[in-house]
Parts: structure tokens; sequence; C-alpha cells
């Protein structure tokens, strides 16, 4: 019976793939094995005494309030059009050059992670606005499906993303945990807006080589990404009028936002109700602020965050249930035991959750898995700040792999009929490739996530 507690995750695993909603299996699986420890004598019932209490720290938590006002944000700036005068104001600018629509997708990818931070909201826009134009001007099927869906995914790493703010409460009660379990009783903690420092430079990391591995696409194969005419846009307007009214407004919002939590004027969650309000504000100077608008917004918010709590409350269940069961145990005693020590363990975990990555969404992950290996790996002396950016590129990495990758569904789900799956899965290898340098070079340069931290207080 020592191993109920994986039989237990091995079961959630196998009714999550059936289908049936994330939240009650996760909480219906943890309690038909309250019943089966019960009539066993391997679980104490007294363990889900702690259930109120945490179910009441879910509703208490402050940093958790900045999920609804960033996904409405996110929502309110989709439905604003802000998507669609980038990428025509970016296709003016980099257009004229040989792989200048891929550059363009890449950079405008970048700027709606930091101003949505949604992923499939992004790769389904960005597939929309850019895929039909990309195909139309000769762009290669496969390179241009590729580029859209790895710039759709940078929401997972560029803040303010949805992953950063659960990964950032998670880990630090991981971390705070960790710390208590190794005699620290007036344990460290690390926030929110330590992850949003932390995932700058990686963040730009990936942009840049996503750039450099398109430009040299088009410099080795031209007729794969070709020019686009100058005529092919609209003339009307000076570009640099055009950049202004399309680009600045949403980057003064970015750094208001960013710039907030990261100059230490304002917590995650009210800088996040300053974008909530400045997404409101830009919707309105683009007269999209109306109420048919309001109210899909609302409900989109309303969807979204519904799903998250709900996911969050099964997930507390499990992880009670599991910790019952000496699952958490079992785990620091598999992960100590491992080879190589602790770069051993991180490498394990990594993969598992990159696996599961294929099956699960970012949510259940950070919920169900970062909760049990967090204060084991932490108590190895391993970061919070890299560990954290790391498990956040890693569910990226995931989330492009064939033949599962979330954002590869998205996209197909708005292609054209001309587009063959196939196409998409070959389009993102050569990204994947470069998910994986970037890990390595995190890996071997911690640095890149932590230095950033240390120097802003």
């Amino acid at each position: 019976m020592e191993w109920m507690a994986f039989y237990m995750f091995a079961a959630v695993f196998v009714l999550l793939l059936s289908g049936y909603p994330v939240a009650f299996t996760l909480a219906g699986t943890a309690l038909l094995f309250t019943v089966i420890g019960e009539l066993t004598g391997t679980f104490d019932p007294a363990f889900l005494e702690a259930l109120p209490n945490r179910l009441y720290g879910i509703i208490t938590n402050q940093i958790l309030i900045a999920v609804p006002l960033f996904v409405f944000m996110g929502v309110m700036l989709e439905r604003s059009r802000i998507a669609e005068n980038l990428l025509d104001t970016m296709a003016r600018l980099f257009g004229p050059l040989r792989g200048g629509m891929g550059i363009s997708v890449t950079l405008v990818g970048m700027l709606l992670a930091a101003s949505t931070g949604i992923v499939g909201a992004t790769v389904v826009t960005m597939g929309l606005l850019s895929l039909p134009t990309m195909l139309k001007r000769g762009y290669d099927p496969q390179i241009s499906t590729g580029v859209i869906c790895a710039s759709g995914t940078l929401g997972q790493i560029i803040p303010p993303s949805i992953v950063l703010v659960l990964l950032g409460d998670v880990l630090s009660s991981a971390y705070q945990q960790a710390q208590l379990d190794m005699g620290i009783f007036s344990p460290e903690t690390v926030s929110v807006g330590d992850l949003f420092v932390g995932a700058v430079f990686p963040g730009l990391l990936l942009v840049g080589l996503y750039i450099v591995y398109t430009a040299v696409i088009a410099f080795i194969k031209p007729d794969a990404m070709p020019a686009m005419p100058r005529e092919a846009h609209d003339q009307s307007r000076p570009i640099l009028e055009d950049v202004a009214l399309s680009l600045l407004p949403p980057l003064l919002l970015i750094v208001v936002v960013l710039g907030s939590i990261i100059g230490g004027f304002a917590t995650p969650t009210e800088a996040a109700a300053i974008g909530a309000v400045g997404a409101m504000l830009l919707a309105a100077s683009k007269k999209q602020l109306n109420r048919a608008n309001l109210t899909e917004v609302v409900r989109g918010t309303t969807s979204v965050t519904s799903m998250v709590f709900m996911i969050l409350i099964g997930a507390s269940l499990f992880s009670l249930v599991f910790r019952g069961f000496g699952g958490d145990e079992l785990v620091q005693e598999l992960l100590s035991d491992l080879p190589g020590g602790k770069l051993t363990a991180v490498f394990a975990v990594m993969l598992v959750m990159f696996l599961l990555g294929f099956v699960l969404d970012f949510i259940e992950i950070t919920f169900v898995v970062v909760p049990i290996v967090g204060p084991v790996l932490l108590a190895m002396d391993i970061d919070p700040v890299w560990l954290g950016i790391m498990i956040a590129i890693n569910l990226q990495t995931s989330f492009l792999t064939p033949p599962f990758g979330f954002a590869l569904f998205y996209l197909r789900g708005v292609a054209p009929d001309s587009i063959r799956t196939m196409h998409i899965y070959k389009g993102v290898i050569p990204f994947i490739i470069i998910q994986i340098i970037a890990m390595g070079l995190i890996a071997y340069w911690p640095q890149l996530a932590t230095w950033l931290p240390t120097k802003i207080v």
C-alpha cells in the first residue's frame, strides 16, 4: 500500500484522458481513494479536516485575484482589434524584407503575449489574421505555421503571463514548505513579481532566437519567405504615424503594467487592475467598447476564471489526499535516490512535466504536479525563480510538440483547408529545437533568469 499515492496519480491520468472535466476528476478521484484508504487502513481521514482551511486560503488569496483581472485585460484587448492593427503596422515595417512577415508575426506575438498572456487566443488570432496573408504572398506553409504556433506560445513565458501568476503562487508555498522541512523557521519568500522579472531575459532570448532563425531561413531559402511589395499595404498615411497610432498605445499599457510591478510601485494584483482599466480605455479609443463587446468580455473572463478556480479547488483536495498517503515522502525518496543528484532530479521532473503537457493543460500541471515535486526540488538548494522559468519554458515547449501540442490544435482549427496537419507538425520542429537550446542556455547560465531579480529590490 505504500504505492497508493502513485496509484491515485495514475488513476487521475487515465480518467483525464477520457475527457471528463479536470476539476471533478481530481476531486472525485481523491474522494474515491479516501474511501479505499479508509477501508484498507492506509489513510487517516483526519487529513480532510485541513480542507476547509485550504479552500478559505484560496478564496482569500490576494495574488490569485490577479488572474481574472489579467484575463479581462487580455480578452478586452483581443476584442479591440489590437492584434489586427499591430500586424498591419509590423507588415508595413518589415514586409518589404525577405522573411519580413515572419519577423512581424514574431514581434506581434511577443507584444500580444505581453499584453494578453493567453496562448490559445494569441495562436487563434494570429492564425486568422496572418496565415492567409502569408500563404497569399508565397510563404512556405511549414514555415508560416511554425512561426505562428511558436510566437503564439510566447504568452507562457513573457510577463504578465497567467502561467507565471499561478506558478508564482504555487512556488511561493512550495518554497516556504521546503525551508520549513529543512528547519528554517524564518523562510524567505518568492513572489509573482520575482518570476515576472526573471522571465524578462529568457523571454527576449526566445524572441531573439526566433527572429535569427527566421532571418537565416529567409537568406538560405529566399523563395520560401519572399519580400512583400510596398504597394500591398495601405499607403494612405505615413509609416511613422501608423506606428505611433498602432504600436504606442499597447506598448504604453505594457510598460505601465510591468513597470509598476518591476519598479515596486504596485503588486501584480494592483498592476492587473491597472491593465484591465487600460485595456478598456484602449478599446474605447478604438470605438470597440460597447455593450455587446463588454458582455462577451465579461462572460469570457468569468468562464476562464471559474475554470481556473474549480481546478485549483480540485487540485487542493487531490494534493491533500496524496500527502495523506505519504506521496510527498515517496516522491522525495525517489528523486533523492536518483544518480547525479539535483541535476538528474530536475531533468526527471522536467521530462515528466513535458510528457504530461501533451495531455494536461498548464493549469492542471501547475496545481497538481508542482506542489508535489516543488518542495523536494527546492530543498535541494535550487533557486525558485530559475525553477519557475524552466518549468514555464518546458510547458511552452510541450505546447508545441507533435502530435498532442495544444498550440497545434488551436492553429489546426482555424487554418485553411490547404494546410495539412503535417505542415504544422514539420513547421514547429525547428522551434522546438530552439526551445530546447534556450532551456539548455538557461540551465548552463542560471543568471539569465536570476540576475535581474537580484538587482531589482
